[in-house]
């Protein structure tokens, strides 16, 4: 398993529109991929269980990964985090 933490810098969060851009790269992966926040995880292939957390701006996140892909399966989220200006 590999997982990473990043601090959501969006002052609007990790709303629709950023929700369904991580959940579309998750779901171009094997592994199972996890977004962890205020002691709550969900599986981030999900828009409904993403949403249901409502990150706001300022948040802290951790995502998991855990499967044949693990690595590259995070380090595409990462990419996408980084070039959407959501989180570093």
């Amino acid at each position: 398993m590999v997982q990473k933490s990043f601090h959501v810098i969006d002052e609007t969060g990790i709303h629709a529109r950023p929700a369904t851009l991580l959940v579309q790269t998750a779901g171009k992966f094997n592994s199972d991929i996890n977004l962890e926040y205020k002691e709550k995880k969900v599986n981030l292939k999900s828009i409904m269980g993403v949403m249901s957390l409502g990150i706001g701006g300022g948040s802290d996140i951790t995502i998991s990964a855990e499967g044949s892909d693990e690595q590259e399966a995070l380090n595409a989220i990462e990419e996408t985090l980084t070039k959407e200006g959501l989180a570093k």
